[in-house]
């Protein structure tokens, strides 16, 4: 069974496409955030499994969320994404506590399942 998601972004037009062919997918979408700080509102509300989180944020980036989520115990999986190219991000995505990255073009239900299907 897919895991539930919190997706984040501070493109509200975004957030409706991804929550739309995530859910299409058969994921289920148990929340939206547009900022670093909803977002970990969010995530300790919510109990997602999996957030989804772009890296440019308007109060801090998607690396400082995904080191903030790793700190919880039993966590949320986090996967990074964006328009700009992974290798834009260079050694901070390596460095990451984030599952993965997939880019905004890339961002599918099979991609998001290629990236986390390793976990448990």
């Amino acid at each position: 069974m897919p895991p539930t998601v919190l997706i984040v972004d501070d493109h509200a037009g975004f957030r409706g496409f991804t929550r739309r062919l995530l859910e299409a997918d058969g994921y289920t979408v148990v929340g939206e955030a547009d900022d670093a700080r909803s977002a970990l509102a969010a995530a300790e509300a919510l109990l997602p499994e999996l957030v989804l989180v772009d890296v440019m944020l308007p109060d801090a980036d998607g690396f400082a969320v995904a080191e903030r989520l790793a700190t919880i115990a039993d966590g949320p999986v986090v996967v990074l994404t964006s328009s700009r190219e992974a290798a834009d991000f260079g050694a901070r995505l390596a460095v990451s506590p984030a599952r993965g990255f997939i880019h905004k073009d890339q961002l599918s239900g099979a991609a998001l399942s290629e990236v986390t299907r390793d976990q448990p």
